[in-house]
Formats: structure tokens, sequence, C-alpha cells
């Protein structure tokens, strides 16, 4: 086929970042929603607002191992001058005292036990003194801050999660503790995943010159993991349109099919030829490196998404535009002052791997688009956008791996 060039293409070459992103985001079908327990919601995206059902916590309750008492009793309270009061009782979670506190009396109470009536104050079991069985002497006052207030979390009724986030682990904690047993989340995203190259073989058997181990397919399968996506393995295709077509035809019940190597410029990237000469084709190129030659099309009806071969392409493009674009959640950056120089490129977004160290960010060193170490290794994608360059000593933006 004559490969297209910037002069003569029917479709976008060269796109940013963001724009890839969005075209990609764009091609995905809306997830329906479905009601799984809690104990299967890690990773998934919450599909509803969720409202607390009970308040948390669900009484007035301490803070701290020791004594609830009356603040007023206990203000001069000190090593030097303690404080007597009398034992009438205990509290513990569960099993709440169930008289009330009065003037020159305390309870003994646990962490996370109500508070009993007549209580407002609560001193550690650190500051107190027994004074045999049935009275204690109180080293310092007892403070109502150590007191936890009804409802001081959140309080039944009230909207606490809201529909979009990604169920983390403390997240789904939180879910339980609002008092829900069964979360609405969205469908699971179905990812096709194909691999291509010739040069390409299955981990384990016999490297011969010139082959290299499927690492993408695993690395990309592993990400997709951990993006919550259900991953549909398709295996690995040599090159030819046959294999290829014959490969994708198993990505039947898929809502998106990705797959590395093959959309380059070469004689044999056939990955890119089926998509621009018998299917459709969105973009090719991203204004990046590594992963320039990513492209989008769709193919009877599929969305295909062609990331390059090299590894580090491969996974630095699905860090940054697959990822986003298949869970709905904005890339997560932060700013960091780079320890080393980092160079710019005059018409793309540079990814530089790099490694940080007291606070701030250095250039990992190796960068080419092979080295898959310097992903093991690095620390983060350091973002110099197109044109740029970035100074030692200047704030520079860095995606964490």
């Amino acid at each position: 086929m004559s490969v297209p060039t910037s002069a003569n293409p029917s479709f976008p070459m060269h796109v940013s970042v963001a724009e890839a992103r969005e075209m990609l985001a764009a091609l995905l079908p809306e997830l329906e929603t479905e009601t799984v327990p809690v104990a299967q919601a890690l990773g998934r995206t919450l599909a509803a607002d969720l409202e607390a059902l009970v308040s948390h916590p669900s009484a007035t309750e301490s803070a701290l191992d020791g004594i609830a008492a009356r603040e007023a009793d206990t203000l001069s309270a000190s090593a030097e001058t303690p404080v007597r009061l009398k034992i009438v009782g205990e509290s513990r979670a569960g099993m709440p005292f169930d008289g009330e506190v009065g003037a020159g009396e305390c309870v003994r109470i646990y962490t996370g036990a109500p508070l009993p009536p007549g209580a407002d104050a609560i001193c550690p079991v650190e500051e107190l003194a027994d004074d045999g069985p049935e009275h204690v002497h109180l080293l310092r006052p007892a403070f109502p801050a150590d007191v936890r207030p009804e409802g001081g979390d959140f309080r039944a009724g009230e909207t606490v999660m809201r529909a979009g986030l990604r169920l983390s682990a403390p997240r789904v904690a939180l879910a339980v503790a609002l008092g829900h047993a069964r979360l609405p989340v969205r469908r699971k995203l179905r990812v096709a995943l194909l691999s291509t190259g010739d040069e390409v073989i299955e981990p384990g058997l016999p490297l011969q010159a010139g082959q290299v181990y499927d690492s993408n397919r695993v690395g990309l399968s592993a990400m997709l993991g951990e993006s919550g996506c259900e991953v549909i393995e398709l295996g690995h295709a040599p090159d030819s349109p046959a294999s290829l077509q014959a490969a994708i035809a198993g990505a039947g019940g898929a809502d998106v099919l990705l797959t590395s190597g093959g959309v380059s410029m070469g004689k044999y990237d056939f990955m890119r030829d089926l998509l621009i000469e018998r299917g459709r084709v969105s973009f090719w190129k991203v204004r990046m490196r590594p992963g320039g030659p990513a492209i989008l099309g769709g193919w009877n009806g599929l969305p295909v998404f062609g990331l390059p071969g090299n590894p580090v392409s491969s996974l630095v493009v699905f860090h940054v535009i697959v990822r986003p674009a298949l869970t709905g959640q904005p890339v997560q950056s932060l700013k960091l002052r780079a320890a080393t120089p980092f160079r710019g490129l005059k018409d793309k977004t540079a990814f530089w791997r790099g490694v940080i160290q007291d606070g701030e960010v250095g250039d990992y060193g190796a960068q080419g688009s092979g080295i898959l170490r310097s992903l093991s290794d690095a620390d983060a994608l350091v973002i110099v956008p197109e044109g740029g360059g970035v100074q030692a000593g200047e704030l520079v933006d860095v995606v964490l791996l």
C-alpha cells in the first residue's frame, strides 16, 4: 500500500495526546449498571450516588481508652495536684454503661465505646493512677476533644459517595460503613487484546536470534486488569493480513480491541494497512514520544486502538492515553522540582522516564523506546510540553508509575 503522509491522508494525523484520549473515549460504549457484593467491588466504578443508611459513629463515643467524666470536675487536675474520682462502672464497645455519671464520678471507657450520659470528656489511661478498685486519680484534665460526636463522620441520609468514583480499598470500606452490602457499579469494559509480529514468541520458548518474548501482551493484560477491565485474550498473530483478520474474528463480544505492533511506517505494518484499506481510521500518529505511531480506528463496527510494538512506547501510550479513556479517570500528575535538565521536542510532548529522590525528579538516563528496564526502574514519567524544555531547578509535571 501507499503509506499516507501528512499531505494526503483522509483522516487526522499527528493529533495531540489530549485529542487521542478524547477520540478513543468517544468510541467506547455507555456501560450498563450492575449490582455486586461489596467484596467484588474493588476497582470498579460506582454507577450511582451512595447515601449513608446509618450515622457514623452511631453514638457519641470515646476516641481513647481511659475514663469518661464531667470536664468541670477535672479542670484542676495535674501531676502535682491530681483529682480523685469515684469509678461507678465501665463502658465498652457493644456494652455501654447503663447509668449516668454524676458529680465526682467517672466510668472506665474503651475506644469506640458509647459515652455515658452525664459525661462530656475523656482522660486517657496514660494520665490515670488507680486508687484502689473504686477510685482513680486524674493527672491532667479530661478533654472533650477526645469525644467523637454521633454522626461526626457522616449522618444517615447524607450523600457521601458520588457516581463515577473508582472504588479503591478505602472507598469499599467506606461503602460498608455507610450500610451498603451491595453496590451499583458500571459493567466491566470488555477489551480484546492482540499482539502482532513475526519476531514475537511466547515466554518460556527457546529464543532465536531476532526474536523477542511477548512482554507487551503480558504487560498490557496486567494493566487492563489494574484498570478494572475484562480481558479477552486473542493471543498473538504473525505479520500477515490473513492472520490478523483471523485473530480479530475472535473478538466477538468485546467493546474495544487493543493491539500492539504493526502500526508504524514499515512495509510489514499490516495492522495499519488493514485499518486504512479495509476498516476505518479516526487518527494515525500522536504528537508524543515515546509512542508516536499509535492508531485509532474501527473494524466491522469494533473500535480498535493500535499501540506501537516497542515495549516502552506501548506501555507509555497505555498509561497516558488508553487507561484514562477506558476508566474515565484523568491522568493524575503532580509538580516536582527537576534535579536535572529534561530536553524538549519541537513538535511532540515528551514523556521522559525519571527517578524521584529527596522530593526532586531527575533524568533516568537511557530513554530509548526499546529499553523496557527503564519503566521498571523509573518512578515517573516527566512531561515536557511541545517546544518546551526544563532546566534543573524548575518545576515540572510528572505522572507516577
